[in-house]
């Protein structure tokens, strides 16, 4: 039973490792092109983690709705402006 366990496991971790994050952003071109934001200054405004920022730029992270909507609010931006949908392996 362990073994079959841990098989599940291992598959699990590679399936999810081979698959990219499908929600993408524009955050740091935006921060580029708002008077040279600063990844801290927009997580002060976002109400998050420089971190947080970090990872979202990264595409190591998908933000929540809620925090999709702040950091759109913050470069007064409708949502689809800032964030997109899409498989991103290719």
């Amino acid at each position: 039973m362990w073994l079959a366990l841990y098989l599940s496991y291992i598959t699990i971790g590679k399936v999810s490792n081979m698959r990219k994050n499908l929600v993408g952003n524009h955050i740091r071109k935006l921060r580029f092109n708002h008077d040279e934001m600063t990844q801290q200054q927009l997580a002060d405004k976002a109400g998050v983690t420089r971190q947080t920022i970090v990872a979202l730029e990264k595409g190591n992270y998908s933000p929540s709705l809620e925090l999709a909507f702040r950091i759109s609010l913050a470069f007064n931006l409708p949502l689809e402006e800032v964030f997109f949908y899409g498989d991103t392996t290719n």
